[in-house]
């Protein structure tokens, strides 16, 4: 069993930053694949990066060229910046642990974005 502990987000001004770290819990973590994905009102879940074992890096289009993720495996962390944030970008971010059929999930974190 994986537990996941989420911070970060909360309520940011367009163009403002955002700040995410997912800490994991349980056997071997460091050999899972985690990442952030998120989901508006309304919409389906999508993806907005996510940094396997190996370092490998994968992100949505929605936020790429404005998000960066790292991994410290030593605290079986990963930790994520969003810049330029806009509008589009509120929703409930969600942290993700897995490796093959073993999936988690965090309860999730709101974002708002406001003028």
């Amino acid at each position: 069993q994986v537990e996941i502990v989420e911070s970060g987000g909360g309520a940011v001004q367009p163009g403002g930053s955002l700040r995410f770290s997912c800490a994991a819990s349980g056997d071997a973590i460091r050999s899972y694949t985690m990442g952030w994905y998120r989901q508006a009102p309304g919409k389906e879940r999508e993806l907005v990066a996510t940094i396997t074992s190996g370092y490998s890096r994968l992100f949505g289009d929605s936020v790429k060229g404005r998000v960066i993720i790292f991994r410290d495996n030593g605290k079986n962390e990963i930790n994520l910046q969003m810049e330029n944030v806009i509008a589009e970008d509120a929703g409930v971010y969600y942290c993700n642990v897995r490796r093959g059929e073993l999936d988690y999930w965090g309860k999730g974190i709101l974002v708002t974005v406001g003028s």
